[in-house]
């Protein structure tokens, strides 16, 4: 049954959520057509431009990416309370970086004097807009709808181009949050498309492990996201920071990639074991969540508790996913 997205968001649970947005029938997103031989690699440079300015823009971090042929991935931290912080001329300023507002804005922004009506029209405009700045609807909105727009135009043609609104599982602690940042950075891995992280193609994984072997003089021109730094291994406390260790992350993603790539499935390596043990996880169940994360979990992931909690507090009788919580947590009284 499909719940409304209000039952599926809350910061109050957790800021952080997987998106994932899929073509209809045969359309393409990225990559190369078998049928009519076309390529449609061009869109990704476009797409990671579009999550760019909408990171600059929205009070809504990014923390993982994946571009794929029909389908993309997303994993996003929510930061309302960053809105708070902003003037109003910063909230019609961002906002006029993806639409036009009313006359009275525009003559906001020119310096002009408004009168009683246009007064109380701008600030009902700056209350909406600030509260859309850390909405994940309006985000994947501005995304979706950007590049619906863009790939009908190229194909000159009309109609939807996405097989149905954007899906999402809300991420209910740091273990989900790892589980699912891997199953995202891995998919060009795990789909044979890509035989390591370096080679992944439009991914955070390899933005990231290219950020930390270039120097700034040898990076490419291209534009590229922004995305939420990792807490450094000293300080882990930082609120603006992944709660993770960048290099632990790496060396996890490629002990990973030698598991899941459909032609090696390798051994998995002592340091990965001993890893995802002090974190809680049970190594294989945590390898299958990341090959298989849809078969196991629906909108919510995390412990059984917090699973149980999350349906508690929705009037749901239960969460789909308890079984493979108790299986993937270690400490599932914590």
């Amino acid at each position: 049954m499909t719940r409304p997205r209000s039952s599926l968001v809350s910061v109050s649970d957790t800021p952080y959520y997987h998106c994932i947005g899929r073509c209809v029938r045969r359309a393409f997103l990225c990559g190369q057509d078998p049928v009519s031989g076309r390529s449609f690699d061009h869109r990704k440079q476009q797409i990671l431009e579009r999550l760019n300015l909408l990171a600059e823009v929205f009070a809504i971090d990014i923390c993982a990416y994946a571009l794929m042929g029909n389908h993309y991935h997303l994993v996003l931290r929510l930061v309302p309370e960053r809105t708070a912080q902003w003037t109003d001329l910063e909230i019609v300023a961002r906002w006029h970086r993806l639409y036009r507002g009313p006359a009275c804005v525009r003559r906001y922004l020119d310096g002009a004097m408004l009168d009683a009506s246009e007064s109380a029209l701008l600030a009902d405009c700056i209350a909406c807009w600030r509260s859309r700045l850390s909405d994940l609807g309006w985000f994947m909105r501005c995304l979706n709808e950007y590049i619906a727009r863009l790939a009908n135009k190229e194909d000159g043609c009309t109609g939807r181009f996405w097989e149905g609104r954007f899906k999402s599982q809300a991420l209910l602690d740091e273990e989900a949050l790892l589980t699912v940042m891997a199953y995202v950075d891995l998919n060009p891995v795990r789909a044979g498309v890509a035989d390591s992280i370096e080679a992944s193609d439009f991914t955070s994984g390899q933005q990231r492990l290219r950020e930390v072997i270039t120097s700034p003089a040898q990076r490419s021109d291209e534009i590229k996201p922004r995305l939420q730094p990792f807490a450094r291994a000293i300080r882990r406390d930082e609120e603006e920071a992944l709660p993770f260790n960048l290099q632990d992350y790496l060396e996890l993603l490629d002990s990973s990639s030698r598991v899941v790539h459909p032609c090696k499935r390798g051994v998995v390596p002592d340091s990965m074991q001993s890893l995802l043990a002090s974190l809680g996880l049970a190594p294989q169940e945590w390898l299958k969540g990341v090959a298989e994360l849809h078969a196991r979990f629906r909108l919510f992931i995390g412990a059984p508790h917090r699973l149980s909690a999350a349906a508690e507090k929705r009037g749901w009788r239960w969460i789909r996913g308890q079984s493979a919580a108790r299986r993937l947590y270690l400490r599932i009284n914590e």
